[in-house]
C-alpha cells in the first residue's frame, strides 16, 4: 500500500529459557531499515502514528480513540494486529508496567516482554528512559534484555542489548531543505540488522506513552 505523495516526500534479543521471546524480536532480514514516523494517525478522529518506509509506503499504523490508552495496537498497512500493548499495575509499584504481546491479546497468552520507565530518583543512571524485561511477570527472575538510552522528547534515543550493542535508533528527521522543518513530530526510527523493526516500532510507542 502506497501512502499518497505528502507522505512519499518525508522518506527516499537471554538464553534458552528466552529463546522463543528472543525469536519474536530478532527475526528482522540480514539488512537494517529506515522508517520514517509520523506522530499522527491517518484517521481524523484518532491519536495515533503513521510509519512508511524509504519508498514511501505504509508499513505500520495505530489509530487511538484516547490520549493515553490502556491498550495500543500497532497494525500493519492493512490494519492487522502485530504487537498488543498494555498497562499493567501492580499495588506497591509507583510506575505502571507495560506488557507486549503477539498480535491480538486473548486468554492464557504469554507476553513477550515487560517494559518499564526509567526513575532517576531510585536508580543511578539519569541517562536510561526505560528497561526491557524478559521472563515471567513480576517474577525475580525476569531479566533486563534491553535499555533505551537518550531522550526520547527530543527524538535521540538508542535501544541496546544487554551486551550494549545498538540495535534501533530514534533520530531528529533530516530536511533536504534548509527552509523545511520537521520539528519532533516526524522522525527517523533506524532498525539494525537482525532487529524487529515492528518491534523497535513497538518501543517508541512506550516511550511516547510515558514521555509525551
Amino acid at each position: 500500500m502506497r501512502v499518497f505523495s505528502r507522505f512519499k516526500s518525508l522518506s527516499r534479543a537471554v538464553h534458552e529459557e528466552q529463546q522463543h521471546h528472543e525469536d519474536k524480536i530478532y527475526n528482522a532480514g540480514s539488512t537494517g531499515t529506515s522508517l520514517t514516523v509520523w506522530r499522527k494517525s491517518l484517521l481524523m478522529s484518532c491519536n495515533g502514528f503513521t510509519v512508511i518506509d524509504s519508498c514511501g509506503n505504509l508499513v505500520y499504523r495505530v489509530d487511538n480513540y484516547i490520549w493515553r490508552p490502556n491498550q495500543v495496537i500497532l497494525m500493519d498497512a492493512s490494519g492487522r494486529s502485530i504487537l498488543t500493548m498494555c498497562r499493567r499495575r501492580k499495588l506497591g509499584l509507583l510506575l505502571d508496567s507495560w506488557f507486549v504481546y503477539g498480535g491480538e491479546v486473548g486468554s492464557n497468552v504469554s507476553p513477550i516482554c515487560c517494559v518499564r520507565k526509567h526513575v532517576s530518583i531510585l536508580h543511578g543512571n539519569s541517562n536510561v528512559q526505560a528497561y526491557v524485561y524478559q521472563g515471567a511477570p513480576y517474577s525475580d527472575k525476569r531479566c533486563v534484555a534491553f535499555s533505551i538510552e537518550g531522550s526520547y522528547a527530543h527524538r535521540t534515543c538508542k535501544v541496546l542489548d544487554n551486551c550494549r550493542r545498538v540495535v534501533a535508533e530514534i533520530k531528529r528527521k533530516e530536511a533536504n531543505s534548509k527552509n523545511v522543518s520537521f520539528g519532533i513530530e516526524i522522525f527517523q526510527l533506524v532498525v539494525h540488522s537482525g532487529f524487529d523493526p515492528a518491534f523497535a516500532m513497538a518501543l517508541v510507542l512506550l516511550l511516547d506513552q510515558m514521555f509525551s
